[in-house]
């Protein structure tokens, strides 16, 4: 996986817009002004939102994801290597909801639709 999949993923997602930070050194992924989906400058692997800590460190523990320095620690890391493509959509998928789900409900009723495939 790589830069390339993360954004293609994240660019199809309802209200998501790039946004790079520290001069290229932190790119993001948001919905509103709330980031989802995060690559550094190592470029190797993408960060994104768990639904609580315990569901973070269950990934770390399971070797699905690494701890996401400089986040909370409801944060993980995903890295690029050894992840199929179903994966990572589903990791940025998740973290997609769950931070669209936190937005104001008024700036959530701006957004389209979105079904992530659960229901």
């Amino acid at each position: 996986m790589s830069r390339e999949t993360v954004d293609s993923i994240c660019a199809t997602l309802p209200g998501a817009h790039w946004a790079s930070h520290h001069e290229g050194g932190l790119d993001a992924w948001k919905i509103g002004d709330k980031m989802f989906a995060c690559i550094g400058m190592a470029n190797d692997g993408v960060s994104v939102k768990c639904a609580d800590v315990e569901t973070a460190q269950f990934l770390i523990e399971i070797g699905a994801a690494q701890k996401a320095k400089y986040f909370h620690r409801s944060w993980a890391r995903v890295p690029f290597d050894g992840k199929g493509a179903d994966e990572f959509r589903d990791r940025i998928h998740t973290s997609y909801a769950i931070v669209r789900a936190s937005l104001p409900k008024k700036l959530q009723a701006t957004l389209a639709p979105w079904n992530d495939g659960s229901a």
